[in-house]
């Protein structure tokens, strides 16, 4: 298989985490989002979106969108489970890790914010803007695991919840929010982060990382 992403990407971050914690072998192809090399006609072919991450399978196939891929990684390879098998909970997981990827990430992306940008927007208002936007998402994301079991986010082992928090909290701390009033957040990063799975997916152990 062959994983196209960005470094900095959270969404490419995520499936890194997933294909890890599957010890799925993958093949990692870079585009360079602030370069544009998104947009490159050769790899709008394989993701009309000129979007990362992209999944090719083995027999060609193209897979996209993180959540999809990860899903599909799931269904592909049962062990570890990234979703519980409680109905009401793998619903309380899947709403913690849509909070963060649709609501959230979007709204605070590379894309969005060179618009703001092209628009006139002055560069710290655009941050102050990320700043926001990553604030508000932790903020309901704390209220939605208060009273869950840890030390992650959805009890004694890593979820998808998992997954779509730790690279959030990364770019929360690139923007600028403090973090702190995050206890319970901060004690699933923690937990993550305490395994090579997440570790090794972070964006500064990535061979295209730049400062």
């Amino acid at each position: 298989m062959r994983l196209h992403g960005y470094f900095r990407s959270g969404a490419a971050y995520r499936v890194r985490i997933a294909l890890n914690l599957k010890q799925l072998p993958v093949e990692h192809v870079f585009h360079h989002l602030r370069r544009g090399e998104q947009l490159d006609p050769a790899y709008l072919t394989l993701n009309p979106q000129g979007l990362v991450p992209a999944l090719e399978l083995d027999d060609k196939t193209v897979l996209t969108q993180s959540l999809s891929i990860i899903e599909w990684l799931d269904e592909l390879r049962p062990d570890p489970p990234l979703l519980p098998r409680d109905m009401i909970q793998r619903a309380h997981v899947r709403s913690f890790a849509l909070a963060i990827a649709c609501d959230t990430h979007p709204i605070q992306n590379l894309k969005v914010l060179t618009r703001l940008k092209s628009m006139g927007v002055e560069p710290d208002r655009v941050t102050e803007w990320a700043a926001w936007i990553n604030a508000e998402g932790l903020r309901a994301c704390e209220h939605m695991i208060t009273d869950q079991p840890g030390p992650f986010c959805f009890g004694d082992a890593p979820t998808l919840a998992d997954i779509c928090l730790v690279p959030q909290l990364a770019s929360a701390r690139r923007f600028g929010v403090d973090v702190g009033e995050f206890a319970r957040l901060l004690q699933a990063e923690e937990a993550s982060l305490s395994l090579p799975a997440f570790a090794d997916a972070a964006p500064a152990c990535q061979p295209d990382a730049e400062p």
